[in-house]
């Protein structure tokens, strides 16, 4: 996995507690963007940080507006936390132009930043665009070489690719195989291919580094509940990536642990009353059950 220095005068670098820092929009339900990123990274073990990349008016039905703070600000916002915190991952979600996706790679590419994963969002549940066209060749060519992951689902994956989306398996295999080839070949780089737009009982993923291809599999949980399911699979990821140093096939112990617990995360947000559209998932399922229990 990718590494980088310490900042100088970071506190807390001895401790076993990691950083990671959501670079994204702001969804104001909380099901997805960087509020739902924080939660991911806070219920796995991990204290989160926050990068605002872009604002929305949104809820459980769609999306009212979307808005992008002026690039300068962007920057300073990364600067000013990464010069100070150490951060051992992060995840990138909405960018929304192309202006802000040069910007984030570029300072992330000057920080040397550490297991970088990247959820490519383009379009929102509701199906709204959030990413315009301009930035999807931007994101190919500037970020893509400074990412430890890509997290695509079949629509992202046929657009990056150029294609239409792959509807079985067998063409996420070569979907793949493809997007590998988009990143860099001369270091260790991960494809994870989420197939939940797939018919079926069954949720299948593909984990592949261009030389081992792993698929995923668990029963589809029947439940309209699941906004920011992606953006909440890649944060998890981002925030067990780090913690996963020293297992065996690390990266695929990390997918495994965030699939499992998003599956719980999936299972139990029907436990919330949030809006009356696509419900968020249940984050904290775990954490609360516990909690109720103590006497």
């Amino acid at each position: 996995m990718h590494t980088r220095n310490t900042p100088s005068g970071a506190s807390g670098a001895a401790s076993a507690i990691v950083n990671v820092v959501s670079i994204a929009g702001v969804n104001p339900s909380g099901g997805a963007g960087v509020l739902a990123d924080l939660k991911a990274f806070s219920a796995l073990g991990a204290y989160g940080c926050g990068v605002v990349a872009a604002l929305t008016a949104q809820n459980t039905q769609g999306v009212a507006g979307v808005h992008v703070p002026p690039t300068d600000f962007l920057r300073l916002q990364i600067d000013t936390l990464f010069g100070d915190v150490q951060l051992h991952a992060t995840k990138i979600g909405m960018l929304g132009s192309a202006e802000v996706t040069t910007t984030v790679a570029e300072r992330l590419a000057h920080w040397q930043a550490a297991n970088v994963v990247l959820d490519p969002v383009m379009v929102a549940k509701s199906g709204d665009s959030l990413l315009a066209r301009s930035a999807i060749s931007a994101m190919r060519e500037a970020l893509f070489p400074q990412a430890f992951m890509i997290t695509p689902n079949l629509p992202e994956a046929g657009v990056l690719l150029e294609q239409r989306a792959p509807d079985t398996v067998k063409e996420m295999y070569r979907a793949a195989e493809r997007l590998r080839e988009l990143l860099p070949l001369s270091s260790e780089r991960w494809v994870m291919l989420k197939g939940g737009h797939l018919p079926g009982n069954d949720l299948v993923n593909l984990l592949f580094d261009g030389d081992r291809m792993v698929e995923l599999s668990s029963p589809r949980i029947d439940t309209k509940n699941t906004h920011g399911t992606g953006c909440t699979l890649s944060s998890a990821i981002a925030a067990l990536l780090p913690q996963a140093k020293g297992q065996l096939h690390p990266v695929e112990a990390a997918v495994r642990h965030a699939r499992q617990w998003l599956l719980g995360a999936i299972a139990h947000a029907g436990e919330l009353a949030v809006g009356s559209g696509h419900g968020p998932v249940h984050h904290f399922h775990a954490l609360w059950r516990r909690s109720q229990k103590s006497p």
